[in-house]
């Protein structure tokens, strides 16, 4: 059972911020997180897998589960706690029970980064349109982001509001890739993709051919 499974995404965020923490509670169909909470991500294939290690986590831990994805490819589950130890420990247990490390994850890597300065309105009409965070206004300034594998653009968000003030408009965590929107003034956006690339580029893992799949 264990050699048919691959690690995808493993990823623990420290402190949840505001506004990635209201996304999730908008999206999450599970348990919503609460601010200030820390969670771990994982994504694995088979997606089937991810029922196994759900269990794994529940019985062994008290972590709290927001989401649990399958999907024919990928499963991902994300599970929190205000215990950051008791989040850490689910995240062991996993890695334990099938017998790998957290360097056998897969790394990182950021296939799009685009800054759209002075948004037409338009545009930003149709970008709210679709998001399910904050809204972007007409003139604003729009980052997109794209990454492989696709539960990193949690993180990624986490750590960009860490950074700057912007506006999380999107995150998609789950499938074939993740996508992050986010809006706000122009020096802020810069701040945020600075600290989003250097938040992927920090993640160590196997090697990814990303644009193979």
């Amino acid at each position: 059972m264990a050699s048919a499974f691959e690690l995808r995404t493993f990823s623990y965020i420290d402190v949840l911020q505001p506004q990635t923490t209201g996304f999730l509670q908008t999206v999450a169909p599970g348990y919503q997180p609460l601010e200030g909470m820390a969670c771990l991500y994982v994504e694995v294939a088979p997606g089937m897998s991810i029922n196994l290690v759900t269990d794994i986590c529940l019985k062994r831990t008290s972590v709290t589960p927001g989401f649990m994805i399958v999907e024919r490819s990928y499963g991902m589950l994300e599970v929190h706690s205000f215990d950051q130890g008791q989040v850490r420990e689910a995240g062991e247990q996993i890695l334990s029970y099938f017998g790998l490390e957290e360097q056998e994850r897969l790394k990182p890597v950021a296939l799009t980064s685009e800054i759209i300065t002075g948004v037409e309105g338009h545009q930003a009409m149709l970008v709210n349109r679709m998001r399910h965070g904050d809204l972007i206004s007409e003139n604003q300034t729009l980052y997109i982001m794209e990454c492989h594998p696709a539960a990193y653009a949690a993180i990624a968000c986490n750590e960009a509001e860490k950074a700057a003030n912007i506006s999380v408009l999107e995150m998609v965590a789950m499938g074939a890739f993740g996508r992050l929107y986010l809006g706000g003034d122009e020096a802020n956006i810069a701040t945020a993709e600075d600290a989003i690339l250097a938040t992927l580029a920090g993640i160590s893992g196997r090697e990814n051919n990303a644009v193979s799949e």
